[in-house]
């Protein structure tokens, strides 16, 4: 008995020896690898806030690489610019072709669509907006619809000269290319200048003159100034202050209108000649005395109908025209 207790406290002694041991010799190894670990984990905040010094007063080779892809954009950007504005150069020689030699071999106006001279909503370019080449980029955007857009202007232009050109004959007899009455019937040159801001002479306010006025006696001749179909010949009524009146439909976007007539002299739906009496002159509607006015409407527009008579002066006798047009204030529409 007392020999196995004696045995027991042996073993007891030895399991307890060997765990001693143990903790002698793991104790050295959990405090190197703490150790071990604060250095690597130092070492790594260290190298951190060096590559973070490094790069900011240093490139790195990304950032070189980012710098030199950046820069790329750039130069990109500004040879997209030069061809827009090289692009724009070659648009506004056509442009000038168009208005000033095409159309004028055509007698016709020149092609006017507002909305191609509106720019877009800064609303389309909001996807740009907060980017470091903002600027760059929307300015350039911009350029481009707005070169888009006058490109579009030249298309439609060129087509309906196109157009014209395939009815040329018909064309140079349609347009509204002769006075509307005997330049010797006019009172001392007295022509009504065209304006679209002019204070009413009757009304006492602001109302557009879409038109200009010929002094004359009542009676004169009125003429048909290009070949048209009649849209309207009104004998009688207020007409908006037109009077009796005459309008023509010449097509290829040209009609003509003949106001405060004593008499009308043709039917809704006659073809008429360029040179054909279509009424008399008068003093209907709202009119200060007796006189034609004339209009020319190109695509909806009112068009300075002057402009279609110089052709028939001299340099000097247009400039005196004009300059007596200004000084007078004839009919009140």
């Amino acid at each position: 008995m007392i020999q196995k207790e004696h045995r027991s406290k042996k073993l007891n002694l030895t399991h307890e020896a060997e765990m001693l041991t143990r903790e002698v010799i793991s104790a050295p190894f959990r405090l190197r690898t703490y150790r071990l670990l604060r250095k690597i984990l130092v070492g790594f905040i260290l190298v951190s806030i060096a590559n973070v010094l490094f790069a900011y007063f240093f490139y790195t080779p990304k950032m070189y690489r980012i710098n030199r892809e950046n820069h790329d954009l750039i130069i990109r950007y500004r040879i997209l610019q030069d061809r827009i504005r090289t692009a724009q150069q070659r648009l506004n020689s056509i442009r000038h072709r168009d208005n000033f030699v095409y159309r004028s071999l055509f007698s016709t106006d020149t092609l006017s669509v507002p909305e191609v001279w509106q720019s877009y909503p800064d609303t389309k370019y909001a996807v740009m907006e907060g980017d470091k080449f903002e600027p760059l980029m929307i300015d350039t955007w911009k350029q481009l619809d707005a070169l888009a857009r006058q490109i579009y202007l030249a298309s439609v232009s060129l087509d309906e000269l196109q157009e014209m050109a395939r009815n040329k004959e018909q064309l140079s007899a349609a347009v509204p290319a002769i006075w509307p009455i005997d330049r010797a019937a006019l009172h001392n040159n007295y022509i009504g200048a065209f304006n679209l801001r002019r204070l009413h002479p009757v009304l006492g306010y602001v109302r557009p003159h879409l038109g200009i006025d010929f002094g004359c006696d009542r009676g004169t001749p009125v003429y048909a100034t290009g070949n048209a179909t009649v849209e309207v010949a009104s004998e009688r009524g207020y007409n908006g202050g037109y009077g009796r009146m005459v309008l023509l439909d010449h097509e290829f976007g040209y009609k003509t209108r003949y106001a405060h007539l004593s008499k009308v002299l043709v039917k809704p739906g006659e073809q008429v000649t360029r040179g054909q009496i279509i009424a008399l002159t008068g003093n209907t509607g709202v009119s200060s005395g007796p006189h034609l006015h004339y209009e020319v409407i190109h695509k909806g527009r009112p068009v300075n109908p002057i402009n279609y008579f110089n052709r028939n002066m001299t340099p000097e006798e247009y400039d005196a025209l004009m300059e007596k047009m200004r000084e007078t204030k004839f009919e009140p529409l």
